[in-house]
């Protein structure tokens, strides 16, 4: 039977829920069990594929072709023996859009179609089919404890826990020590509420990981476990790592995967953190320092341009060099626009121009494409950024000074 394990945030959002949950799926996976991950999200869009790179950071595209949230790609990134598919991410709006055809399709019998029990149940039959033929599913909430949108999920996630047995499921609940510099304390209050937020929906959780900026401290840690319910070895301290890669380490050492298996009932060998152990060595030994300018649209929100991120450093790892990033706005290298941004192209190791969609932008990109040709600059260039690499050759080296493609301009003379 498979153990689910619901990832939950409180007190603010973004407080790396993902990466958390992905954390705990490597430890487990390293302990030799069959892992998967699912992302529920509880946005009203059917999918994120149509969202504003500014809104929602970069998708991630599965291999059966699915546009799903980007924490599907840490789930990929920490485990090495499962790959996402579109069971693997839900919105709101897909749960709502799958009830709605099915009260049209008369599936219901002439019921009255509602919340509890249609969206629960809908909700809790992708859990488990996305769960299916896995040791352990971990199960990501998105949003944050409280929100009016996540109530459906966290009904059917306490809908799950009462049919599973506290053996078969756990809750692990990620929130925020803050540390308040005037008083040169850490607060755990906004944790101690984010509980009794969760408590007034019927969930307990059984894990807490507390995310702060600065060291939490034991004693915090014991006055958490006794205002929350939750034994001590279960408060897991999470302060800010330099690498995301540096987490799974962190946790291991806290015992939080003896623990997962301790309230599971399993009997599994030490987790193999040897790999892990290699990548955080070429992260802290590097030998040098490479920089690359990034060149694009969406430049303010890095998360848009997550998985070429994501794709540097990892290549970073390769090599022992520290991988930095210059983002630059490829309107600011129009011409009459300003210069601060040429004067780092001429500094940097590298160009690099990612895919976009629309005609804004792209003079700025094809000028950053002819520095890097005529300066012998390395250049690389990414769906879109290829294709600008050939209208730059066109027009300033074969004499096309019209040329561009259709894809912007359907009347071009010189297509």
């Amino acid at each position: 039977m498979t153990k689910y394990i619901f990832v939950t945030g409180g007190v603010v959002s973004s407080l790396g829920k993902g990466i958390s949950a992905a954390s705990v799926a490597a430890l487990l996976e390293a302990r030799g069990l069959k892992v998967t991950m699912t992302k529920m999200d509880p946005y009203i869009n059917v999918d994120p594929g149509t969202m504003s790179p500014f809104q929602h950071g970069e998708v991630f595209v599965t291999e059966d072709g699915a546009e799903t949230d980007l924490d599907l790609g840490y789930y990929e990134r920490f485990l090495r023996h499962s790959r996402m598919t579109k069971k693997n991410n839900f919105t709101s709006g897909r749960i709502y859009l799958e009830v709605i055809q099915k009260e049209r399709r008369g599936d219901y019998l002439g019921a009255t179609v509602q919340v509890i029990p249609h969206i629960t149940d809908e909700i809790k039959r992708r859990i488990h089919a996305g769960g299916e033929g896995y040791d352990v599913a971990i199960v990501e909430i998105g949003g944050t404890a409280g929100d009016i949108e996540s109530l459906p999920f966290m009904e059917a996630v306490r809908q799950m826990r009462v049919e599973l047995g506290s053996r078969n499921s756990l809750l692990m609940h990620l929130t925020l020590v803050p540390y308040i510099a005037s008083a040169g304390e850490t607060k755990t209050k906004p944790t101690q509420h984010s509980v009794k937020e969760l408590r007034s929906i019927g969930l307990q959780p059984d894990i807490l990981i507390c995310r702060s900026d600065h060291p939490i401290g034991e004693d915090n840690r014991r006055k958490i476990a006794s205002f929350t319910n939750v034994e001590e070895r279960a408060v897991i301290l999470a302060e800010d790592s330099s690498s995301i890669y540096f987490i799974p380490k962190n946790f291991h050492d806290q015992k939080l995967d003896d623990l997962i298996c301790d309230k599971f009932g399993w009997d599994k060998p030490p987790a193999d953190l040897s790999d892990w152990q290699v990548v955080a060595d070429a992260l802290i030994n590097t030998t040098g320092e490479v920089r690359i300018a990034m060149v694009g649209k969406y430049v303010e929100l890095p998360d848009a341009y997550k998985s070429l991120n994501e794709a540097l450093l990892h290549a970073g790892i390769t090599h022992r060099v520290k991988v930095k990033i210059e983002y630059i706005d490829a309107e600011s290298l129009e011409v009459g626009q300003s210069n601060e941004d040429l004067a780092i192209l001429k500094t940097v190791d590298a160009i690099l121009v990612p895919g976009g969609f629309g005609e804004r932008g792209t003079q700025g990109k094809i000028n950053a494409i002819q520095f890097a040709r005529v300066n012998k600059v390395p250049y690389l260039g990414i769906c879109l950024g290829m294709q600008l690499a050939v209208i730059e050759f066109a027009r300033n080296v074969a004499g096309l000074t019209e040329a561009t493609s259709t894809e912007l301009n359907r009347r071009t003379s010189q297509p």
